[in-house]
């Protein structure tokens, strides 16, 4: 196997070997804590731009198969593992995670100090870094990190969103759905502004009695008006929530016409549209065991997160109430504004990869819907 290096933009050097595709890749280097669902992090539109360093030890030990996919292709820029499985052990695996890189042009490190590198990360916070297999002068490679884009002020949800508005297969999602029997089955027509969305919201949508229709990022106000839907989601998605100024301005328009629910970038987005502010965190929250709780009713669970930047709480105002905290570091995790008809939370309750006890979430985007 060829050498590899990992560069971070202040000359932190890891040495390792390729099991993706030779070359180089940059980006804004992060890590992410999930035990398993690296086949979802993978092809989650909101790593796009961010090479992901997995903490668990042994990836790809399950191989890889489609139907886990959050999206059509790997997003990430750049995968870093301490350890590669080359004889994965699955029923469901059609491919080694290795084929899978390579199809898709991903450049991979394996034999990394995985603990070593987080450590770095969670002391200076996320840095800009690059995986070569071509280039083994590390000041080369330390100069083309420091001229690799920052994440502050970069709209990367042009990048990832839908190019047509388009209409789910509710028939797909619904099998895929883990539906309840007690769900209601009305088909409420949801208009899904499409920031960089995962299949498993759809699908959670779709399981919940709810007939999906995505819209490109830069839809007007007055376009998802004409659609006339029974509530909008905002979903999840990669970049700076703030230099997404097309969408903020969609949403201040439809606030209070339409029942809103909003997830991750979805969320800050609908903060930004009532008037908060955001700020991007020191390493963000990427993982499958971040405790929150519920403030409302001091229920506290275990979710699934995927963000670099975070609503702040001084920037709050009129009917705007904080509904969710996280425990670790007491940041935002949901908001609400009742006089609107919105809420969001800063989470992912339809997991995928993590735990699946906050979808009751999407049963009350159902209700606040039927109660409209």
């Amino acid at each position: 196997m060829r050498p590899a290096l990992l560069v971070l933009e202040d000359g932190s050097l890891f040495h390792g070997r390729s099991f993706g595709f030779d070359g180089e890749t940059t980006g804004e280097v992060i890590f992410n804590t999930s035990m398993t669902g690296y086949q979802e992090v993978l092809t989650d539109p909101s790593y796009r731009r961010q090479i992901v360093t997995m903490t668990y030890p042994l990836i790809g030990n399950y191989g890889v198969n489609s139907d886990d996919f959050e999206s059509g292709k790997i997003q990430v820029s750049g995968f870093v593992v301490g350890e590669y499985c080359r004889n994965p052990s699955n029923h469901r695996s059609n491919k080694t995670l290795q084929t899978f890189l390579k199809e898709n042009n991903i450049v991979a490190i394996e034999g990394v100090d995985t603990r070593a590198l987080t450590r770095r990360l969670r002391n200076e916070g996320s840095l800009r870094g690059i995986i070569s297999t071509t280039d083994f002068d590390p000041k080369s490679l330390q100069e083309k990190a420091l001229k690799s884009p920052s994440m502050t002020g970069l709209d990367l949800a042009s990048e990832v969103t839908t190019p047509v508005v388009i209409a789910s297969d509710p028939r797909h999602s619904r099998e895929r759905g883990n539906q309840d029997p007690g769900f209601r089955r009305d088909d409420k027509k949801v208009a899904l502004l499409d920031l960089g969305v995962k299949q498993s919201i759809i699908r959670q949508l779709n399981s919940h009695g709810c007939n999906v229709t995505l819209f490109p990022a830069s839809t007007t106000a007055e376009e998802i008006a004409k659609f006339d839907p029974d509530g909008i989601l905002l979903s999840n998605g990669p970049g700076d929530p703030a230099a997404c100024k097309y969408a903020i301005s969609t949403i201040k328009n439809l606030l209070g016409r339409f029942p809103i629910f909003g997830i991750c970038l979805g969320h800050q987005i609908l903060a930004l549209a009532l008037g908060a502010k955001t700020h991007k965190m020191k390493f963000g929250h990427h993982g499958a065991n971040h405790p929150v709780k519920d403030l409302e009713t001091g229920h506290i669970t275990i979710t699934s997160q995927n963000h670099g930047f975070c609503v702040d709480p001084d920037s709050l105002s009129g009917d705007i109430k904080i509904t969710h905290i996280n425990l670790n570091d007491q940041t935002i995790e949901g908001i609400s504004s009742p006089g609107t008809k919105c809420f969001s939370v800063q989470y992912h309750p339809e997991a995928a990869p993590g735990p699946q006890e906050n979808r009751y979430l999407f049963k009350k985007f159902t209700d606040l819907m039927e109660s409209t």
